[in-house]
């Protein structure tokens, strides 16, 4: 084992931007930054990859720098799908702080065992990314010796692609993606979740429903809503009958239905209209009751 326990810088540096990525994640006053995005970029799409390439490959003959940079990205696309799917089978789903937390422990974890298995290498085998002779090399191409035209040629390639990386990033950071308009129309139980709904009636009986209207049309939307039961209209208060929503915004209201008449699998149907068409329903829910005589 060799005596140099130096951290090598490649991988303090990659361990730094994974504690600094979530940093700005898993901080509320931070999570809404635009730093946050461009960090959480390279987690996903690069630094797993590195670390794990790292660890598979310790010594300095075994990979070129541009092989390694190539699968890193290639292993990271392939490595982050495969912890979503993990995840997936757990409480936690595929969401967005349980992923990062589960690729940081991950690209962390990678980490170490990559130093672990360079500090059993000899000095002159470990790998190590050269950064200070990196930055005099470029130095020194830009305004020492003269460039040969191929060399010429690959550095110009290479800077428009970096700038092209960094543009194409800008733009997913700083221009906003605007999603689909839509609604979110939906009937709630009596306890205010997707269940426990009142589905059997004595004549006079009354149960209580919660309906649920979230307006994501990036605008100010107006509604109208009606209740049916087989087919005959129910009556409802005035603030459920005409709806008037910003965007983003949200409405949740009780609604007392007494069911008129009696009969078995009768179709109750929560119908709601937008302002520019109101003859066909813009979204409909159905639940299906029995009306039992009164006892």
């Amino acid at each position: 084992m060799a005596g140099n326990q130096k951290f090598p810088s490649d991988l303090l540096l990659a361990a730094g931007l994974v504690i600094l990525t979530d940093i700005f994640v898993l901080i509320p006053i931070l999570s809404g930054s635009v730093i946050r995005t461009a960090l959480g970029l390279p987690l996903i799409l690069f630094l797993p990859g590195y670390a794990l390439i790292a660890t598979l490959f310790p010594e300095k003959s075994g990979l070129e720098g541009m092989e390694r940079m190539a699968l890193s990205v290639a292993m990271s696309v392939s490595v982050v799908p495969l912890i979503g799917l993990a995840l997936s089978y757990t409480p936690w789903e595929i969401k967005e702080i349980p992923l990062i937390t589960t690729v940081s422990i991950f690209t962390l974890f990678m980490l170490a065992t990559a130093y672990i298995r360079r500090n059993y290498l000899p000095a002159d085998r470990k790998f190590e990314v050269p950064f200070r002779t990196l930055a005099l090399t470029l130095l020194s191409g830009i305004i020492g010796k003269p460039e040969s035209k191929t060399e010429k040629n690959l550095r110009i390639i290479l800077v428009l692609s970096f700038l092209i990386l960094i543009g194409t990033v800008a733009y997913i950071v700083l221009v906003p993606q605007d999603r689909e308009p839509y609604t979110e129309f939906y009937v709630l139980g009596t306890n205010g979740t997707a269940n426990n709904y009142t589905t059997n009636y004595i004549q006079g009986e009354s149960g209580t429903y919660y309906i649920g209207i979230a307006n994501k049309e990036h605008r100010t939307m107006g509604y109208t809503m009606e209740v049916r039961l087989e087919n005959k209209s129910l009556p409802l208060p005035e603030n459920l009958r005409h709806i008037r929503l910003a965007h983003n915004e949200t409405l949740v209201e009780p609604l007392e239905i007494t069911p008129s008449v009696e009969g078995e699998n009768m179709k109750l149907e929560f119908l709601l209209f937008n302002e520019t068409e109101k003859n066909i329903p813009y979204k409909d829910l159905r639940l299906w009751i029995n009306v039992g005589e009164e006892v």
